[in-house]
């Protein structure tokens, strides 16, 4: 038992993260081509507003997962053993996981649901609650462990007050709480000017890392992070041993806390591939909602503050002006669901890694390598449809209607063949799995001895 609880904060960083974000990165990128060849009414249902929604945060969601593994995966990489970055890596990546495989499943519909060699995503979604409930349960590891563990060891004094307390040396011990002692009240003062400061002027002023681009990310991440500094120190002097007990507020702390080191790893990914950017609607996106879900968690922590007046006060330093931070909008998810489904240097980046070899037994891998295709034959495809309607094409079957439009100079016999091509791809990418019932049955019932059927009468 000592051994597993030894090996968890490690394992933990590797293993669910790295599986949530193989898997969603594999989703994004073949989901975005099913999106692009699959049809409805003429136009990619990629295209349709309600698809591109579920695109965006496909996309989205799959640039933080990988961002978020990678910067808990490297944390061991370097010898340290990660407990409170693995629970937020474990908690994050699998939640966002699951969600990334229920928008998968809504926007391929029925090739999701029917189990086969030819579904890439059914297995995805009935392997998701495993990820979820495994090595710890996600609702104990958001309610208990991120902030609960996070208030004590990303806290700059209190650990090291709660050692100063323990030291057999009475005097050093002394010695070492009072410092300690005064750099925390300095922290919290400080932590409370900032948090006004950064309300009042929408963290726009002050210095910061990043490039044009990411500065004024970089800028939200310090406001947010004294918001939380602040909310914490607040929390722990208010409420003492009880904050343990309160759940829900431990939960909604550690939501900030959770997205503050996300977002730090979304940018930090960013910034070591040289922040290119064909990468900034993912990256954009992304991060927006981080921010969006972090100033949610702030206002219900405070709403709901068991100390009403207390709450009233922090809500003043914090949110000066109101809640500013919006979910990301309309237009960027356009731009990440168009790069999904556009072949493209930021979609390869995304999906580096993931096994989209297009092989027999990979029918995901074969989708991802149709789109380059499936983008070159769509004018051909749109003057052919075009024909149909203004050239009197009467011929109903594919083959004879392609034979008419060579036949009356529509389309030429290689643009024929791109569309003959197109078709088997489309084919290909929506037809599901069907099987005879002989193939349905266990190899044990062929095994029993079978009934003699009775003679005919003479």
């Amino acid at each position: 038992w000592n051994m597993l609880n030894e090996c968890l904060a490690v394992g933990r960083s590797i293993t669910l993260p790295s599986t949530a974000s193989g898997g969603s990165k594999a989703a994004a990128v073949v989901t975005g081509a099913y999106a692009r060849i699959r049809k409805q009414f003429g136009l990619s249902v990629g295209r349709f507003e309600g698809v591109e929604e579920a695109l965006a945060r496909i996309g989205g969601k799959a640039y933080a997962i990988s961002a978020l593994s990678q910067a808990t995966a490297a944390a061991v990489d370097r010898g340290d053993v990660p407990s409170v970055p693995s629970a937020i890596a474990k908690y994050h990546c699998t939640t966002m996981g699951r969600e990334v495989v229920s928008d998968m499943m809504d926007v391929i519909g029925g090739k999701g649901i029917i189990l086969g060699p030819r579904n890439f995503a059914g297995r995805a979604w009935q392997a998701a609650p495993i990820g979820v409930t495994v090595e710890g349960a996600n609702i104990m590891t958001r309610s208990l462990l991120i902030f609960g563990q996070g208030a004590i060891l990303c806290h700059p004094w209190v650990l090291k007050e709660m050692q100063a307390a323990q030291d057999p040396d009475t005097r050093r011990g002394l010695e070492q709480f009072d410092q300690s002692l005064f750099g925390h009240i300095r922290f919290g003062i400080s932590n409370a000017v900032r948090s006004f400061w950064f309300g009042l002027t929408g963290a726009r002023i002050g210095a910061a890392p990043g490039d044009a681009y990411t500065r004024r990310f970089f800028r939200k991440l310090d406001r947010y992070s004294a918001n939380l500094a602040l909310m914490a120190d607040v929390s722990m002097l208010m409420l003492g041993g009880k904050l343990k007990f309160k759940e829900s507020l431990s939960g909604r702390l550690g939501d900030v806390l959770s997205h503050i080191y996300m977002t730090s790893a979304i940018l930090k990914r960013y910034h070591d591939e040289g922040a290119p950017a064909s990468d900034q609607p993912l990256l954009a996106w992304a991060f927006h909602d981080s921010v969006h879900k972090i100033e949610t968690a702030l206002s219900a922590a405070l709403r709901n503050f068991p100390i009403r007046p207390v709450g009233w006060l922090m809500w003043v330093l914090i949110f000066p002006l109101g809640r500013r931070a919006e979910a990301p909008g309309d237009r960027l998810g356009h731009r990440v669901a168009s790069l999904l489904m556009t072949p493209n240097e930021a979609r390869d980046r995304l999906a580096k890694g993931v096994f989209l070899t297009p092989c027999a037994n990979n029918p995901g891998g074969r989708i991802a390598s149709y789109l380059t295709k499936a983008v070159m034959a769509e004018p051909v495809e749109r003057k052919f449809l075009k024909a149909l309607k203004t050239k009197g094409i009467e011929a109903l079957d594919f083959p004879a209607q392609l034979d008419e439009a060579v036949a009356e100079g529509v389309i030429s016999l290689e643009e024929r063949k791109l569309l003959e091509e197109l078709r088997e791809i489309m084919m290909d990418t929506i037809t599901v799995d069907d099987f005879d019932p002989h193939e349905l049955r266990a190899a044990s019932f062929y095994d029993k001895p079978q009934a003699q059927q009775p003679r005919e009468a003479a």
